[in-house]
């Protein structure tokens, strides 16, 4: 298979790499937009503002968005970024921020509203230069040339394509992740190992994916054996964006969609949706992917076994009982979602682009015994 891979942006990776966001972006003008994340601290905040200052940059910030913020929160930011006369903007937050500030950037120079660019408006010509400082870790799709958005109109996701060259730079200050802190922490790298999983699986995958997640596996697993309170913000943050480009040379699959779908539809966090499904979507990979499973099961601590497939049968048990022992859910039963009221969101799950890369035929029947396995 060939291989195409090329990553634009600067990426930046360890404690206090928040300081050289000034000099990266002084690159692109003198006037930024911060567009932060609700939920952080005034002070962090502020410190950003202090280093843009130093390298002699004007900031202003919009600090509305939330976790329950819809995609119209990018219109928002459009107009403010037009108003302020700003040269480029930075996403300093959460998963959310990081999606509705890149629906800002791509927004802003083509004049577009939030439910145009939903509905398929192409935008790979101008875009506003983006920086960006995630505070969660990097996703799947971080790195691609595509991500997933809500559409506030009927609470299904949406595919939006990216340009090649929007990021400025990634920042990732390992100081800033927070969400290690908490009883949560495990939810969140059973997240990124099963996004790694399924893109390491994916009908897509070749010797350069299998390279980067693989190592992502190493760090993963690695974090998986620490309790919550040892968990190295570093090593999460290596393991995230290895994770982002290995998937943007592969691809994600029909979980990274049902995940979104679920959270789309009923607000229930995206990492807990991914954990729900990894042991569900692992069955299916081991039958599809028997070596490449067997992998995943020795990295998790499974017996050794006689042959590939043995060993990738013990690989799902392993994921269950790893899951069990940091007390991360098995599934979502506990949310009393009507599998009624996910049809719809599912259906647009499995017609999404990336559903096509899953190594198994992905029928309707399939994705609906799926979701009754964990719903």
């Amino acid at each position: 298979m060939d291989i195409s891979f090329k990553l634009n942006p600067e990426v930046l990776i360890g404690a206090d790499t928040i300081s050289m966001a000034g000099t990266i972006a002084s690159r692109y003008g003198t006037r930024m937009m911060i567009a932060a994340d609700h939920k952080l601290n005034a002070q962090v905040v502020n410190r950003l503002k202090e280093i843009l200052k130093d390298s002699g940059l004007e900031a202003i910030v919009f600090d509305g968005i939330e976790e329950d913020s819809s995609a119209e929160m990018a219109d928002n930011i459009v107009s403010l970024l037009s108003a302020a006369h700003c040269d480029a903007i930075i996403s300093f937050g959460g998963f959310k921020t990081q999606i509705i500030s890149r629906m800002a950037a791509i927004m802003a120079p083509m004049k577009i509203t939030s439910f145009e660019l939903l509905d398929g408006r192409d935008c790979q010509g101008k875009f506003f230069p983006m920086l960006a400082i995630p505070t969660e870790g990097t996703d799947a799709f971080t790195a691609s040339d595509f991500f997933l958005a809500i559409d506030p109109r009927n609470k299904l996701i949406k595919s939006i394509s990216s340009p090649h060259n929007l990021y400025a730079s990634i920042i990732i200050d390992s100081n800033l992740i927070t969400i290690l802190s908490d009883n949560n922490a495990p939810v969140y790298i059973f997240d990124g190992f099963f996004s790694a999983v399924e893109a390491y699986c994916s009908a897509k995958a070749n010797f350069l994916s299998d390279t980067l997640l693989e190592k992502s596996f190493t760090f993963y697993a690695k974090l998986l054996k620490k309790s919550s309170g040892a968990i190295n913000a570093e090593t999460f943050a290596q393991a995230g964006m290895l994770l982002s480009i290995g998937s943007s040379v592969s691809s994600p699959g029909i979980g990274a969609a049902l995940s979104a779908a679920i959270n789309a539809r009923c607000g229930i966090p995206k990492p807990q949706c991914s954990a729900a499904l990894f042991p569900v979507i692992a069955e299916r990979l081991v039958s599809a992917r028997p070596e490449k499973m067997a992998r995943v099961a020795s990295l998790l601590g499974a017996a050794k076994a006689a042959s590939a497939a043995e060993a990738a049968n013990t690989a799902v048990e392993a994921i269950r009982n790893s899951m069990t022992a940091l007390n991360v859910p098995l599934d979502l039963k506990e949310q009393h979602i009507p599998l009624d009221r996910m049809a719809a969101p599912a259906d647009a799950a499995r017609k999404l682009e990336i559903t096509a890369n899953s190594p198994w035929t992905v029928s309707e029947e399939e994705v609906f015994k799926i979701l009754k396995q964990i719903l």
